[in-house]
């Protein structure tokens, strides 16, 4: 049907109330919006926020639908309901519910700044996640995480037991039904295996404005080249370095007076809100994958 980006916001006024998200992508073809937007009115819900987009290139369609449902509606039983306009179009689809909060790990080395704007974030209620705890190859941030009530895993790596610590890390992932890793500054690049069993549930934070000045020290990089503009980069992990689908980027200005140190400090903040934003993005089904790229409904 070739829809432009569009928004429609409402919002319900009774807490109680059951709300849902329906995440879809399909080959465009005319009456999409029309037919799910039938479908979620016939099993009597509300729509309260809407975002759809065409992709002209590939000749995609993405939409996101939040939405208010009756007392006792759940994802399964919309699902069944939604089934013939499923079909009809050839959707993939997810339904969520809003109130069942992904359960998430963050891993961390020695640089806390992600991690503790994590975990204020989290406290505050500003990220809608249940936090499962921490994973460190370093102890420097046990007893900030302990403080906050939360499990902190100290899992040691070095080249000769890279592969039994990711074992480990893929049985904690299992055993604790994990949905989302966050790697809040880990300073460890997880193998091209690990990456793609997990693939689509890793966010990591890039210190760079990709795809300039991958891989180690971003910021003398960036300071040897003479920038004067610095970002950060969030972006799902695959199993090739530094090249996974991007969900946000924020930049900053700098001079010609700034050392490699004062870059770093500046670009510090910029990570911590980059990687917030991404982590809301995932936890709040706003990200669709197309293809390398993301489609992000803010």
């Amino acid at each position: 049907m070739g829809l432009c980006p569009g928004r429609l916001r409402t919002r319900t006024e009774d807490p109680a109330v059951t709300e849902l998200v329906l995440t879809l992508s399909c080959i465009d073809r005319k009456g999409i919006v029309g037919a799910v937007g039938s479908s979620i009115a016939a099993q009597d819900c509300n729509i309260l926020e809407s975002a759809q987009y065409f992709d002209r290139a590939s000749g995609s369609f993405f939409m996101r639908v939040h939405f208010a449902a009756p007392d006792g509606m759940t994802p399964e039983r919309f699902r069944a309901g939604f089934r013939p306009t499923l079909l009809a179009y050839d959707m993939e689809a997810e339904i969520t519910d809003t109130s069942v909060r992904p359960r998430v790990l963050v891993m961390a080395s020695m640089a806390g700044h992600c991690l503790n704007d994590l975990l204020y974030r989290w406290r505050t209620d500003r990220l809608p996640m249940n936090f499962v705890g921490v994973v460190s190859n370093h102890e420097t941030w046990r007893a900030r995480v302990e403080n906050e009530g939360l499990p902190y895993h100290y899992m040691p790596v070095t080249p000769a037991t890279k592969a039994a610590q990711e074992a480990a890390l893929l049985k904690l992932v299992e055993d604790e039904k994990v949905e989302l890793i966050v790697l809040a500054r880990y300073m460890q690049v997880l193998s091209d295996d690990l990456s793609r069993r997990l693939e689509g549930r890793v966010i990591n934070i890039h210190h760079s404005f990709l795809p300039s000045f991958k891989g180690a020290q971003p910021y003398h990089q960036a300071h040897a080249r003479g920038v004067k503009l610095i970002g950060a980069t969030a972006h799902y992990v695959t199993a090739d370095l530094d090249e996974g689908p991007i969900i946000e980027q924020d930049v900053e200005r700098i001079d010609h007076t700034m050392t490699p140190d004062d870059m770093a400090a500046a670009g510090r903040d910029i990570e911590s809100r980059v990687l917030a934003r991404a982590v809301r993005y995932h936890l709040e089904r706003r990200i669709l994958l197309n293809g390398d790229r993301t489609v992000v409904f803010r």
